[in-house]
């Protein structure tokens, strides 16, 4: 898929690079932890689900400070910055409304920016989100937890090997293949450093925008996997409780990251184009890889069966052929 790298400064100065995608009224997907905007549409870990909101969308994507292709030396990484950030790409890109989709940790700042620019959201759509950070009712375990992240993070964020990285993508990817592991440890890899890592991390462990919950006026669509093992079920749940009108669907899997053909996958797009009042999608961006997968491995079942069937005729026709010759024989 093609796309228009830009780029805009935010307020306090920082260099953000964004991305646009597609035709059709915009989304604007918040930051989160973890972009990179070329790696994104490659990667195994997000690319079905920013394929499916671009099939019929204009979707605008960036970088966070410190992170992707954005400005990598800004180490001021808070809510404040990421709520700049944000400011700063829809003022650049131009459009009055939109749809903002918020996931993960980008929920929060999706709920604040909705909140403060209500004329310019006409939906909001939260997947996987959280509106209060872990450390704010976080108990001794908890902070030890956090600390004990924060510490593999500087320890070998930046290594050669996957090592300290791979237990960052098991947790966010409990049921995950090979090919999701080795992605998301890329993205890792690619997308920050291990002081900006550690950074978000802080950063997003200390949010808290539940205030702001009961004030949200915009239709919002609220997507969370029942047993993700990051972010609880239930701080979905609190989310769409607190928001006037909220729906709620609940997806299976324990992925914080659902897979490309999974239940959830279809679920997901199923309840996101409903909310749009898109018409369906009978084949689910993403998919192509695994129906291609089966597809191949159909046609050379079928070429090896074809292959069988002639070689039996072959030896069917061989035997028939040697009784006739000697039946002839024993005539003469």
């Amino acid at each position: 898929m093609k796309q228009q790298i830009r780029y805009c400064t935010t307020a306090d100065g920082a260099r953000i690079a964004y991305a646009v995608t597609g035709r059709g009224s915009p989304i604007v997907r918040t930051s989160h932890w973890l972009t990179h905007l070329e790696h994104d549409l490659t990667d195994s870990v997000w690319d079905h689900v920013l394929l499916g909101l671009n099939q019929r969308h204009t979707l605008i994507r960036y970088d966070p400070r410190g992170q992707g292709m954005s400005q990598r030396d800004r180490t001021d990484i808070d809510f404040g910055a990421w709520m700049e950030d944000l400011e700063a790409v829809v003022e650049a890109a131009g459009f009055s409304r939109f749809t903002l989709f918020g996931a993960s940790q980008g929920a929060a700042t999706a709920i604040a920016y909705a909140v403060k620019h209500a004329e310019r959201v006409d939906r909001l759509i939260i997947y996987g989100g959280f509106a209060r950070g872990m450390l704010r009712d976080a108990d001794q375990v908890g902070r030890q937890r956090f600390e004990l992240a924060k510490s593999l993070i500087r320890q070998g964020w930046g290594v050669d090997h996957d090592a300290h990285r791979q237990w960052f993508s098991s947790r966010f990817l409990p049921d995950g293949t090979a090919e999701q592991y080795r992605a998301y440890n890329r993205l890792q890899k690619v997308s920050s450093t291990a002081e900006i890592a550690a950074l978000h991390l802080e950063a997003s462990g200390n949010l808290d925008v539940t205030a702001l919950l009961p004030q949200v006026a915009a239709p919002t669509l609220v997507l969370h996997c029942r047993e993700d093992t990051i972010v609880p079920f239930e701080r979905g749940q609190e989310i769409a409780a607190a928001i006037p009108g909220a729906e709620l669907v609940a997806l299976e899997g324990r992925n914080h990251m659902f897979q490309a053909g999974s239940a959830a996958h279809r679920t997901f797009f199923d309840a996101v184009t409903d909310f749009l009042g898109d018409k369906p999608m009978k084949r689910l961006p993403g998919q192509e890889g695994v129906l291609g997968t089966l597809e191949a491995r159909g046609r050379s079942i079928d070429q090896n069966g074809l292959i069988k069937l002639a070689l039996l005729i072959l030896a069917v026709a061989g035997a028939v052929l040697s009784v006739v010759q000697v039946w002839q024989a024993s005539k003469g």
